[in-house]
């Protein structure tokens, strides 16, 4: 988990097989990005979020804090704060605010949401706007991009493919992302969303890499197939999936974890 600034940090999984190139490219830059204190994040929304509702903050469950195995939390008041990059990230247009922890876990997932004081429209108004999350689970291989506000760094690779469990210390991800090589994230991009290039959506969340060749330690994430094996790859990045969450997300600044389809651990 090195990729939180300071402290521990986790990278998601991207994991690649087949290579494809998208018929319909989007230029990212750092629309929607913005950098937390030790952290990466970004603006979402689901595809069906009025822009008169409150807007939301993904980043990971650990730039919240290091969570217990089987931890959620759910609806915490929060103050968190958050700089909004503009769209060339040499810039910033201003602050925004959290007014509630809607969801934050380690468990399955690496994955926090904040609800906003602001609206969709109010961010807008601020020169920028929320990323729109996928609702469907990306195809290997696409062209993606993990953008860091904290950094103010663009990453650039593909997913190569998708990991069945994805281990580290104590946690446990499941269908993680793993990226091919160019995407050497650091530590300070954990919540970096993970940017399908065909269409601009949102596809996951950066949250860690293999640092040191390590066997599932912290900051050494393994993966583990169905049959158990374990294997390392040192200085490979990878990345949680998000399109689970957008049925969590009916509208109106609600969690519904026991809406059909909803893919988030429980309390």
């Amino acid at each position: 988990m090195a990729k939180r600034l300071p402290g521990a940090a986790l990278v998601a999984v991207l994991v690649l097989t087949v290579f494809t190139t998208p018929a319909h490219a989007v230029a990212v830059d750092f629309t929607g990005i913005v950098a937390l204190n030790n952290c990466s994040g970004s603006v979402v929304r689901t595809p069906t979020a009025k822009s008169t509702e409150k807007a939301l903050v993904l980043t990971n469950g650990h730039c919240v804090k290091l969570m217990a195995d089987r931890e959620v939390l759910v609806d915490q008041p929060a103050t968190r704060t958050f700089t909004l990059l503009n769209r060339t990230g040499n810039g910033t247009l201003g602050t925004l605010r959290a007014e509630r922890l809607m969801y934050a876990t380690m468990t399955g997932t690496d994955a926090a949401l904040y609800r906003l004081t602001a609206t969709y429209a109010q961010v807008e108004g601020m020169g920028s706007r929320a990323l729109e999350l996928s609702s469907a689970h990306p195809a290997a291989g696409i062209d993606i991009r993990v953008v860091s506000g904290y950094w103010k760094k663009i990453y650039s690779c593909r997913a190569e493919a998708f990991v069945l469990m994805l281990r580290e210390a104590d946690w446990t991800w499941h269908d993680s992302i793993r990226y091919t090589k160019p995407c050497d994230t650091v530590g300070g991009t954990s919540g970096s969303p993970v940017v399908d290039v065909a269409g601009g959506k949102v596809v996951g969340v950066n949250n860690t890499g293999n640092e040191a060749g390590g066997r599932c330690t912290m900051n050494n994430p393994c993966e583990v197939d169905e049959a158990g094996q374990v294997t390392v790859r040192r200085g490979i990045g990878y990345g949680q999936q998000t399109f689970q969450m957008v049925p969590c997300l009916p509208g109106g600044g609600r969690l519904e974890l026991i809406a059909p389809g909803c893919g988030l651990a429980r309390p």
